[in-house]
């Protein structure tokens, strides 16, 4: 809602945007201090002294890195949001195989150094990912037989010979996917999101993932000073009364007693529960650790995927940690979020592979979330409904989100150069 509350503002629509929280970001906000968590989450009493100074947290309710080369990293650019922020590479990647967790290579000598796979197994990976990296939709040459519009992920495996360990760490690690659907749908996709990982990971060679310092909340912060800038409105704190609906189209939003009009909308499944449906559940725990995750060389960030077949599920656990070198946790504290899609009536035990690699954990706080999404497009009513953060560790989803959206209001295909700052803006910064 921000970033396209940014958007809107930079293309001189008139912008009012309202929350009713003290904070920014909703559902995917920074609480600080730490004592805002333990209340949040009914935990009793207040955090005890060895957590150090509350305001020196800023703890994500949902957990997302950035992809170095992704969608959300061109929107910074492009609009000039990352002069609001600082960001960090996360230190590393790992996949879960057999108990234990091994690092994702980021480089030829790492992936020939890896003991994720045997001697030839890596010459067949290497020629996989060289074959990956030529890869253009546009140039016949480049497929060698394969049709990326009909040919199934599963047969390009088939055509590199490659083992069922390595495809569960391309297709859960490289390529990102939480089931194993994709093996049986047109190898494009597949090949581009690999792409998209390889190239952001050659931006800055520890891993592919980005982190802003002080915590995710810095991103809508920074979108909602771009609105501002081109003259857009935001209040914090503004309870929203009722949604006013004419005729079936949306014509203002009653806040305090008073109307604010309007030609659209936008705004999350939580403001319209009657608008929505629910396609699922999603289950989060935030652990406070006083140490880096065990063998993880001690990094200060890093993430860990666990593949779904190697913990009998149909969709990955994902761990995000950051820390203390983040500006989001007091001094020597690490923040490690699990996260995954629930399949069973106890999600607690689904995710205990991922707490088990924790330990010690000295706090948790769980929470379980409807996956909610529109039941329509908007196009009658004028409401257009985001959808509920999924379970993936960065923002590819979210941002398809935001381009839908956009189509949807303004009926033209997102286009990055749109939001471009404009240069002879009437609202401008020194």
């Amino acid at each position: 809602e921000c970033i396209l509350s940014g958007i809107m503002s930079v293309n001189g629509k008139k912008v009012l945007h309202m929350d009713r929280n003290p904070y920014y970001g909703g559902e995917s906000a920074s609480i600080t201090p730490l004592e805002d968590l333990y209340k949040r989450f009914k935990i009793p009493g207040a955090p005890p002294s060895s957590m150090g100074r509350g305001r020196d947290w800023n703890v994500d309710l949902i957990p997302k890195f950035l992809m170095a080369n992704g969608q959300l990293v061109k929107m910074l650019l492009y609009t000039e949001v990352t002069r609001y922020l600082d960001f960090k590479v996360t230190e590393g990647s790992f996949v879960y195989k057999g108990g234990k967790i091994y690092k994702v290579p980021s480089t030829e000598a790492e992936a020939l150094a890896s003991s994720l796979m045997g001697l030839f197994e890596k010459r067949r990976f290497r020629k996989f990912l060289v074959y990956v990296a030529n890869f253009d939709e546009n140039d016949a040459r480049t497929f060698e037989g394969v049709d990326p519009k009909k040919t199934a992920m599963r047969e390009v495996y088939k055509k590199f010979d490659l083992g069922q360990d390595v495809i569960d760490f391309t297709g859960h690690a490289l390529a990102l996917y939480r089931t194993d659907d994709y093996l049986d749908q047109p190898c494009s996709e597949t090949i581009n999101r690999i792409k998209l990982y390889s190239e952001s990971l050659a931006r800055y060679g520890k891993s592919p993932y980005l982190y802003p310092l002080y915590g995710l909340g810095e991103l809508p912060q920074g979108f909602a000073r771009l609105s501002a800038i081109y003259g857009g409105t935001y209040m914090l704190n503004k309870p929203i009364e009722e949604i006013i609906v004419q005729n079936g189209k949306v014509i203002g939003v009653k806040s305090e007693g008073e109307i604010a009009r309007c030609k659209q909308l936008i705004c999350d499944p939580s403001y319209v529960k009657d608008r929505v449906e629910k396609v699922g559940q999603v289950i989060r725990v935030i652990c406070i650790l006083s140490h880096p995750i065990k063998n993880t060389n001690d990094a200060n960030s890093c993430q860990i995927i666990i593949p779904q077949n190697q913990v009998n599920r149909k969709s990955d656990i994902y761990v995000c940690m950051i820390s203390s070198a983040h500006n989001v946790a007091a001094q020597g504290k690490y923040i490690a979020i699990v996260s995954t899609t629930v399949e069973t009536k106890e999600p607690e035990k689904e995710i205990r592979p991922a707490l088990e690699l924790l330990e010690p954990i000295e706090q948790k706080f769980v929470s379980i979330s409807d996956l909610l999404v529109p039941k329509d497009l908007g196009t009658e009513s004028q409401i257009f409904i985001s959808r509920t953060y999924d379970a993936t560790t960065h923002f590819e989803t979210t941002c398809d989100d935001i381009k839908d959206i956009y189509k949807r209001m303004t009926g033209s295909e997102f286009d990055f150069e749109e939001m471009k700052r404009k240069k002879n803006d009437i609202y401008g910064e020194d």
